[in-house]
């Protein structure tokens, strides 16, 4: 049986996350919806800016996570903040629930996707950032397009 190649297009991503948290792990995982979210994400209007995940019972939720009512949807749509269940396996969980017992250690998610017909959302093992290591980041990335700046105008 041939692989087939999935499209992936990425419907929104939580920029905030990689600036303030140092990201040790990712990880891949489905989310329950319902259809009217579903069509809604594909509208594009999600904002997980502060949104963050937890595990209650063996089950990984993600909260804060904003999905627009659907305009044609009428009784149908949910509420926009309802905590929604994230779909991994057991083993991955359970690896999850190792790392959260960590002191620091949180559940961040990095962006929400469509691979082929099925959304998916990309998880982050993260820890977060102090103030110092934000401004390090950020002198960072300020030389190296200095750098690149000053390549460019040299190559002209």
């Amino acid at each position: 049986m041939a692989d087939k190649k999935q499209s992936v297009k990425i419907m929104a991503q939580n920029k905030k996350a990689r600036h303030d948290y140092f990201i040790i792990e990712t990880i891949e995982a489905g989310i329950e919806l319902f259809g009217t979210e579903v069509k809604s994400i594909r509208q594009g209007r999600i904002n997980m800016t502060d949104s963050y995940a937890s595990i209650t019972n063996g089950e990984v939720y993600i909260k804060a996570m904003h999905i627009s009512p659907y305009e044609e949807g009428n009784r149908f749509n949910r509420d926009p903040m309802r905590e929604r269940r994230l779909l991994l396996h057991k083993q991955e969980i359970r690896k999850l629930i190792g790392q959260m017992q960590q002191q620091g250690y949180s559940l961040i998610p990095l962006s929400v996707y469509l691979k082929g017909s099925l959304v998916k959302i990309s998880l982050a093992v993260a820890k977060g950032k102090k103030l110092y290591d934000k401004r390090d980041d950020i002198a960072k990335r300020d030389a190296q397009r200095n750098a690149r700046r000053a390549v460019k105008e040299f190559n002209r």
